[in-house]
């Protein structure tokens, strides 16, 4: 990893920018399929207000090189389930799922609400050295961490499963026609 990328939380409403840039930039309305399935993309765009919020409520992770946002991981605790419609399936399924057969209800746990490295950061290990990073920041309030990753975003699955995430549960969204697998990594 390159030294001079260093790895903090969201502190400033210049970083809720440089994560809203960064997410524009790779959504997957924006990029071509080919890059799509070969760099990993996002299927979520978040409201500025909404970061904000989630910022407040429990600032996530981002990695910096000078004042240049190289990656980011974005904390969203459960209570903000009903702000992002397109995700309340996925708070809905997370009820009903356990965890080394523990229920969700009776650990305390974040879902990793988007993670994104830069492109010209990619390779460099910004990736793991976040999670690394969140591992530190949030292990004393949280025991778990749970996302969703579709399974055409093979490259996002690799690297979750590199860092340590566990297939919890795989299912088929017929509204978006797409197949998901549930992930999770204790803290």
């Amino acid at each position: 990893m390159a030294s001079n990328i260093h790895f903090k939380q969201v502190d400033s409403s210049a970083h809720i920018d440089q994560i809203l840039a960064l997410q524009a930039l790779n959504h997957s309305s924006v990029l071509a399929a080919d890059l799509a399935s070969q760099q990993g993309f996002l299927t979520v765009r978040h409201d500025p207000a909404l970061l904000s919020r989630m910022n407040a409520a429990y600032p996530s992770v981002i990695a910096q090189c000078g004042d240049e946002l190289a990656g980011y991981c974005l904390v969203m605790p459960p209570s903000f389930a009903v702000d992002i419609p397109v995700l309340a399936p996925m708070f809905a399924l997370l009820e009903t799922l356990s965890w080394q057969e523990e229920p969700l209800s009776s650990l305390r746990w974040f879902v990793m609400g988007q993670v994104c490295v830069a492109e010209a950061y990619r390779g460099q290990g910004v990736f793991d050295g976040m999670y690394a990073q969140l591992r530190a920041v949030c292990r004393a309030d949280f025991d778990l961490v749970v996302t969703e990753i579709a399974l055409r975003n093979t490259r996002s699955l690799r690297a979750h499963e590199r860092v340590g995430f566990q297939t919890m549960h795989r299912y088929f969204d017929p509204l978006n026609g797409e197949d998901w697998a549930v992930v999770g990594m204790a803290l």
